[in-house]
């Protein structure tokens, strides 16, 4: 007796760099889970997974409103860790995603190679990546392909900058761009969050890092990041920063800039000096500061109010 796999399996090799979408959980809330979607791999690499949860009034059920807006949520940990399952510890897992959903639009979740794993810009390559992936498979998430926004804190935030400013007309496109998972297809979004992300790579470079307990190892994550020479590093952090792109000839997609004005990790002046550039630009940017927080809202005494604002601003500019 010989054994037929499903026709919908792709059966040749090498394998392809992605996988399609496995079918959902739907939960109790009705939301529709799909987990641990490969999204891109390469040879020597884990695989890249993301998430994706869309709230029951999302198409293509019968009896649906239609396809949803989506937000790409991108985690931190200095481009050295993290997980896409987790927000930072001030902002729990329940109140991030209830919120989204709760305001109708879809969450994708995505992990994307820390640097020690590839320098810049292999992170950015993942989460461009993984909009791209995301827009291939909008039919079968219920995801409106024409509507999708990126958020990301500290690392996170960094990256969704980037991803909010480079395109096709970005100085250097072709190698901000990447190949990753499904190869090629439209990058762009149409909104960005970024809570206390790193802007200006030159000028946080010479921020003093503040004290590990005593016994800690962890790397320079700006050297990590940028691999190179010392002597390279400087062009590479140029390279690596939002503001070097904050004017690349077409006006930047609406963003939110939301930073502690006591952080001690990124200060405060890196969101400043991108809202500035933002402005310049002729584009559409909030600076909310969150007076005397530390890294990751750390102080901050309205943490549901950060998130409902943030959420509130993606769902406006999505038209949800």
């Amino acid at each position: 007796m010989t054994h037929t796999p499903p026709a919908e399996l792709d059966m040749t090799w090498p394998p392809p760099p992605f996988q399609p979408p496995v079918p959902p959980v739907l939960g109790a809330d009705g939301v529709r889970r799909f987990d641990g979607i490969t999204y891109a791999t390469r040879p020597g690499y884990r695989p890249r997974l993301l998430d994706v949860q869309v709230p029951a009034v999302a198409g293509p059920l019968p009896g649906a409103a239609g396809p949803l807006p989506a937000v790409v949520w991108i985690h931190g940990g200095g481009w050295l860790e993290g997980d896409r399952r987790y927000p930072p510890p001030t902002v729990p897992a329940e109140l991030l995603h209830g919120s989204v959903l709760a305001a109708g639009l879809a969450l994708v979740s995505i992990d994307y190679r820390h640097s020690l794993e590839a320098p810049f810009p292999a992170q950015l390559h993942d989460v461009k990546a993984a909009i791209r992936y995301v827009r291939r498979y909008a039919d079968v998430f219920g995801i409106d392909p024409h509507r999708i926004a990126v958020w990301g804190e500290s690392a996170g935030g960094h990256l969704a900058a980037l991803a909010g400013l480079t395109g096709p007309h970005s100085p250097g496109a072709d190698a901000l761009e990447g190949t990753e998972g499904v190869g090629e297809g439209d990058t762009s979004v149409r909104a960005v969050v970024d809570w206390y992300g790193v802007s200006d790579l030159p000028a946080v470079r010479l921020h003093p890092m503040p004290p590990l307990p005593p016994g800690t190892e962890f790397p320079d994550p700006y050297d990590a990041l940028l691999g190179g020479t010392e002597e390279e590093r400087p062009a590479l952090a140029r390279a690596a920063s939002p503001v070097t792109y904050a004017d690349g000839g077409a006006v930047p997609p609406p963003f939110l800039l939301v930073h502690g004005t006591g952080d001690g990790l990124v200060p405060y002046s890196q969101s400043e000096a991108l809202h500035a550039a933002l402005c310049a630009a002729g584009g559409d940017s909030t600076l909310r500061p969150v007076h005397d927080a530390d890294h990751v809202f750390l102080g901050a005494d309205d943490i549901p109010g950060i998130v409902g604002a943030s959420v509130a601003f993606l769902a406006r500019h999505l038209g949800a």
